[in-house]
């Protein structure tokens, strides 16, 4: 990893330390940050003679070698000096909070607007809700285009960031002409490597945040990070890791809770750990214990499932979306954990 002097490199500084690399077949992959770029040598790293005329380079500040199979996702990576700021919060400084309604309902917008409203009275800094929606039946609500209108107009009214899940090209495409804030893998397309790779250089050098869901089948903490190096390698490193449950289910959870999982990632890399517990019990009741949890064991904030009338929602709402009330509650009591664990939490490896 190439760490220039100045905050990025010239186009003429660039090409030439292309043509290097590229004489022992490796390539740079540019990574835009706020503040400064960094530049990946995506290949076998370990020529020394590379290295040595990469340094001799008066632009070139040093060259980080990572011993790891995720080179970017490292806690070692210089990438862990960046911020990301979503919803005016700079994730890991203080607790995220995501939430609203698993699926946006375009025959009932102003369910979608009381939600918005209520999320964003309750302490939430990002409002989710789906526009498209992967079933397992053909002939279930597949979702709407409509919905992501509905979405943005939420926005507007509210100045919440937003967040929706993608499945495919055409719908990335849809939400980035759109400017959809935060851009959602789910477990089903965890670990769909061209959709990860084409997310990440289509929303390279941009502020879109990608939150990438933790495949629904059980997936080790490395091939977890994997799928997330295919969208930082791409070119874009504002990814936030999301544990939902596994598979197999527990008697009487939706899923095996997996909010335990943080500590282990924390240990490798430097991405906030967003814990959505909706997904992992599958039931209202059981949320805001799932979401403290997770919280104690280091989450960098949680993302549920919110609805004004759970009821009369659609899709999982009326089985695991808590109220407004219970949300404002949970977001309280995260912080105090928040206050709580961060004692205990240990000091990440210098780079």
């Amino acid at each position: 990893m190439i760490i220039p002097r100045a905050s990025r490199l010239t186009p003429e500084q660039l090409l030439e330390v292309e043509k290097i690399v590229s004489e022992f077949g490796c390539r740079i992959q540019t990574i835009v940050g706020a503040e400064r770029s960094i530049y990946a040598i995506l290949g076998d790293e370990r020529h020394e003679t590379m290295i040595n005329r990469i340094l001799g380079l008066d632009y070139v500040a040093r060259v980080d070698a990572i011993d790891s199979p995720y080179k970017l996702m490292d806690i070692k990576s210089t990438l862990a000096d960046g911020k990301l700021r979503l919803g005016g919060v700079e994730v890991g400084a203080e607790p995220l909070f995501i939430a609203g309604p698993c699926t946006i309902d375009p025959k009932n917008p102003n369910l979608f607007y009381e939600t918005a409203e209520a999320v964003k009275e309750a302490g939430g800094h990002v409002l989710r809700g789906g526009v498209w929606k992967p079933r397992t039946m053909p002939y279930s609500y597949q979702g709407d285009n409509a919905a992501l209108d509905i979405l943005l107009e939420a926005r507007a009214r509210t100045g919440l960031a937003i967040n929706t899940e993608v499945m495919e090209p055409e719908h990335l495409s849809i939400v980035l002409d759109a400017g959809v804030d935060v851009v959602q893998v789910g477990a089903r397309n965890a670990l769909n490597y061209p959709l990860l790779r084409h997310i990440g250089s289509r929303t390279a050098g941009s502020n879109t945040t990608v939150l990438l869901k933790r495949g629904r089948p059980m997936a080790p903490v490395d091939e977890f990070l994997a799928a997330a190096e295919y969208v930082v390698s791409a070119g874009n490193p504002n990814v936030l890791l999301c544990p939902r449950g596994t598979l197999p289910s527990m008697d009487g959870y939706r899923n095996h809770p997996d909010e335990s999982i943080t500590q282990l990632l924390k240990e490798k890399t430097w991405a906030a750990v967003i814990v959505d517990p909706s997904h992992s019990v599958g039931r209202a009741a059981f949320v805001p214990g799932a979401a403290l949890a997770a919280m104690a064991y280091g989450a960098d904030g949680i993302v549920v499932e919110t609805h004004i009338d759970p009821k009369c929602g659609i899709g999982d709402d009326p089985k695991q979306s808590i109220t407004p009330a219970t949300l404002k509650s949970l977001i309280a009591d995260a912080r105090e954990i928040w206050k709580l664990r961060r004692k205990y939490s240990p000091t990440p490896p210098s780079s």
